[in-house]
């Protein structure tokens, strides 16, 4: 089949990869000039464990099976990583009973390794914590997700797989049995493909109103849940990713290390109206804050703004979060079209199971 995939983010690049690897002629369209420049370059490169999501929900199925994917994958590609574990911490008694409900949670959805320890066993593991017990998991990990997506690229050029960066796409329509698919840029014009798959992340909406025929009503809401990241100057305290009991849109402000050791804080939740990735400095205050819930020592003016993302979410402010949404042919009646909308967070981790997903998609 001639495949179109539209985006070229980690989601994008892992099912055209796969594809590619079945045989298909696939290209990429990308809006960008590069890979990766939208969700996939601004979170915490995280590989998650799969601890949170609803028993049987598509996040659930997808992070854990992703993640045994993604650890072999990174092994076997040379793409830099660690598993370095990581500790969900409560600090009163509300949150030991969320860490109960998490390890719970976890067990059922098949995550190894899960125990429940206490705050001194907890601080052997991580001195400078403080708390009254923990939710250890030691399948968690971090990665270089640019190095990632350059490996995904990679074997999909190999397979004879291609990339038009500074192509948008702004419509397509079914016509004669396949998909006819205009384009802007430089390079624009109309091509005919025998399938699309739309993986452009905040702009999946977006484009899905620009496919005819597609019932409007299939395309689900989009809200902006900006998550900001603020820096820590001075040596790392810990040697594992520590989150606190989750909260409302997100999982706390926790903390993340690259592989260089280096630590950063975030994400929270900041719920906005229009796309903005400027870290406001006020910030900061309720980040010392929270922060110090379970590191009391964080020192005074140690925070500086460092970056922001923002997820793809379904669902906003006091609504039950939303599953992640793939409609594929089965679901819509629309033959060689899938989509993928609400990609936010196990994305990375889930990348190479979609990317599977949507394989068996299109082959039904």
């Amino acid at each position: 089949m001639h495949i179109l995939v539209i985006g070229a983010g980690v989601v994008g690049l892992a099912v055209a990869r796969a594809l590619a690897l079945k045989g298909n002629d696939v290209i990429v369209a990308e809006a960008a000039g590069a890979i990766g420049t939208g969700i996939s370059s601004r979170n915490s490169e995280v590989i998650h464990g799969g601890l949170y999501y609803p028993t049987g929900s598509l996040r659930a199925r997808h992070c854990v099976r992703g993640r045994h994917m993604l650890y072999a994958f990174c092994a076997a590609h040379g793409v830099p990583h660690r598993q370095c574990g990581k500790l969900v911490v409560a600090t009163d008694h509300a949150g030991l009973q969320k860490i109960q409900a998490i390890h719970r949670q976890g067990t059922v959805n098949g995550v190894e390794g899960l125990a429940l320890i206490g705050g001194e066993a907890a601080r052997a593991l991580e001195p400078e914590l403080t708390c009254l017990g923990a939710l250890r998991s030691p399948e968690t990990g971090i990665l270089d997700s640019h190095a990632y997506m350059l490996a995904l690229r990679g074997e999909l050029e190999d397979a004879g797989g291609a990339i038009a960066f500074n192509t948008p796409v702004e419509r397509a329509m079914r016509a004669k049995g396949q998909w006819s698919v205009h384009f802007g840029g430089s390079d624009g014009g109309e091509f005919v493909f025998d399938a699309v798959i739309n993986c452009v992340g905040l702009g999946a909406q977006a484009l899905a109103r620009g496919i005819a025929d597609y019932p409007p009503a299939r395309v689900p809401p989009l809200v902006l849940a900006k998550g900001n990241y603020f820096s820590y100057a001075g040596k790392p305290a810990f040697s594992r990713l520590i989150y606190p009991a989750p909260v409302e849109g997100g999982l706390g402000v926790h903390v993340t290390l690259d592989l260089a050791g280096r630590m950063r804080f975030g994400p929270d939740v900041e719920w906005i109206e229009r796309e903005d990735y400027a870290v406001d400095p006020a910030r900061a205050e309720a980040f010392y804050q929270r922060i110090r819930s379970y590191w009391p020592g964080l020192p005074d003016n140690s925070l500086a703004p460092d970056y922001a993302g923002i997820r793809p979410k379904l669902s906003g402010r006091g609504e039950p979060q939303r599953d992640f949404y793939i409609d594929g042919p089965r679901e819509h009646g629309l033959p060689g079209l899938l989509q993928f909308f609400g990609i936010e967070s196990p994305g990375l981790t889930a990348s190479l199971s979609l990317a599977e997903a949507a394989v068996e998609a299109l082959a039904d």
